[in-house]
């Protein structure tokens, strides 16, 4: 390895001068840290910086290396395969069902079609690209169907609620394997259509469902941990060639069945569907809406500061805090959504209407897309900076957001964190990054986003994937499973549905899941907003503090056009 080379430096240890006579430096920092040591008697190496970072310089030759050096020292003893590689059993299930679907070559308003056809809906979905460049579909429907369904999930005791036709069922089952087995009994293809998703489940998985992919337990969520709807019906938008997809799924001999209900969706499309106008608000007009925080000002920084001491002790690299602001509103969640998509549009943006809870979400992050060939993408967003009017100075912004080095250490340790993740279910040697830190902007921010891809392997599926990369990295920090639980601690309540993801499985063994930021959660006569920011070594804790403000802004701006006071 030629000497003076970039490595990516995540310290938790630090060795003294002088070292013990066995022990010689081999590499340093410019300011004489030592970065690796050799043993001079025995055939040991040890390195401070990560070989396997994706910024790290020469490190597959450093792995090489060591391959070669120690299989030339006869005491070595052989390397065992890792007990913890997840294997999966291949399915010989086959399904009986089939996609059937009509083109309409006519798009009416995806607003105006969600707001009359399900409105009213007490369970429903609109995956949203809020008409932005970013997003070309779009797609809603409800638990309406023949074979609809739509259930709820409390991971405490694996609790599964199930709701079909006036009826519930409970059971007593792991909300995953439920999914696996109910996709593959189901699994069917779609070629004739130009979009991935099929029919199938949509809705959220919430933050506490960590306890079942590898984290603890800790808090309760007031909230469901999941909410899906079984969508054999759904309507589809592409906004690029202005056409309209109706898609139906079921048992193969129920053709006749979806031809009526393409026959009815296209006559009611065609009487051209009136766009409501947003209900008055029931808050009287002199009542400002006022946001409480789970944790005040002080508080915040307080848990910040404990962050930093967790990342001195070596406990973290970087431990992804958060806060929970809420206010009592009487809003209806759906006219709050219409104004928040206007007003701060994003390409992976979400309305869901449940019976006990609703959610407003204006996302730009996608956690995992998943196609049918089983190529699998996630773009994690790490760093943000609100917007300028001036041009020259955005410009500037952008460049600073691009170059600053907190942000770009943040940003990595994730990307690092998710190549760990999506290669436990990929293979071997698939996994790469084709974008590294760049800017992306949105109406009100510039965020720093990088891409991870990778193959999944043939014998994993996309709740295999799910399970191995829930929650996000970019929610919880690194490393995973140990930062979670600093977060535990440092959380006085459960995140419930924000930091989880929202999106769809497809029939066809597709996905397209969302990471829950820039989202407000409506239930009984109230409505949270969740807000966050990475801590990591270089971080000021008013700084990040600040940043959560920003983050919260426009959620708490979409408010306003419902009031005549104020929001704070």
């Amino acid at each position: 390895i030629p000497q003076g080379f970039s490595a990516v430096r995540y310290h938790s240890l630090m060795a003294r001068s002088p070292l013990p006579p066995g022990l010689r430096v081999t590499a340093w920092t410019s300011d004489e840290i030592p970065m690796a040591l050799e043993h001079l008697e025995r055939p040991i190496w040890g390195v401070q910086f990560h070989p396997e970072s994706i910024s790290t310089e020469h490190g597959a030759k450093l792995l090489e290396n060591f391959r070669r050096l120690a299989k030339l020292d006869q005491r070595s003893v052989p390397i065992l395969n890792s007990d913890a590689v997840i294997s999966y059993p291949e399915t010989t299930e086959t399904s009986t069902w089939s996609v059937f679907s009509r083109k309409l070559t006519d798009c009416p308003s995806t607003e105006a079609t969600f707001c009359s056809l399900y409105g009213e809906s007490t369970s429903a979905f609109w995956l949203d690209s809020a008409g932005t460049s970013a997003g070309r579909f779009s797609f809603m429907g409800a638990a309406d169907g023949p074979h609809g369904l739509w259930l709820s999930y409390s991971t405490e005791g694996q609790q599964l609620e199930i709701h079909s036709n006036g009826k519930t069922e409970l059971r007593q089952t792991s909300l995953f394997d439920y999914l696996q087995t109910e996709l593959r009994q189901r699994r069917c293809s779609s070629a004739e259509l130009p979009f991935d998703f099929n029919c199938g489940f949509v809705g959220y998985f919430g933050y506490e469902l960590k306890a079942e992919c590898g984290g603890r337990a800790a808090h309760r969520s007031q909230h469901p941990d999941a909410c899906l709807i079984f969508a054999d019906r759904m309507i589809a938008f592409d906004h690029q060639e202005n056409a309209v997809y109706l898609v139906a799924a079921g048992p193969s001999d129920q053709r006749q069945a979806a031809d009526a209900w393409f026959d009815e969706m296209q006559q009611r499309m065609e009487s051209r569907l009136p766009l409501p106008q947003p209900a008055a608000p029931a808050t009287p007009p002199d009542v400002d809406i006022v946001f409480h925080p789970n944790q005040t000002h002080a508080q915040y920084l307080d848990s910040i500061q404990k962050c930093l001491e967790f990342i001195r002790a070596g406990e973290s690299y970087e431990i992804c805090l958060t806060n929970q602001m809420s206010a009592a509103t009487a809003v209806p969640p759906l006219d709050y959504y219409r104004g928040l998509r206007r007003s701060n549009p994003a390409p992976q943006s979400a309305f869901l209407q449940f019976p006990q809870v609703s959610v407003a979400c204006s996302s730009p992050e996608r956690f995992l897309k998943i196609d049918t060939r089983g190529h699998v993408e996630s773009r994690p967003i790490k760093g943000t900076l609100k917007r300028s009017a001036n041009e020259t100075e955005d410009r500037k912004l952008r460049e600073t957001l691009r170059t600053n080095v907190k942000t770009r250490s943040e940003n990595l340790m994730i990307v690092d964190l998710l190549r760990n993740d999506l290669g436990r279910v990929c293979e071997i040697g698939s996994v790469h990054v084709p974008q590294m830190m760049e800017v992306e902007t949105y109406t009100n921010l510039h965020q720093l986003v990088s891409t991870v891809r990778g193959q999944l392997r043939r014998d994993a599926s996309a709740i295999d994937c799910l399970r191995s990369t829930f929650p996000g990295g970019s929610m919880t920090g690194a490393p995973k499973i140990r930062t979670m639980e600093l977060i535990d601690q440092l959380e006085t309540s459960a995140r419930g549905i924000y930091s989880g993801a929202i999106g769809f499985l497809g029939l066809n063994g597709s996905a397209d899941l969302n990471i829950v930021i820039r989202t407000a959660v409506f239930s009984g006569g109230k409505v949270s907003i969740g807000v966050g920011g990475a801590v990591v070594a270089l971080s000021d804790p008013e700084s990040e503090f600040e940043e959560c403000i920003l983050k919260g802004r426009a959620l708490v701006d979409a408010f306003r056009p419902f009031m005549s006071g104020k929001t704070s």
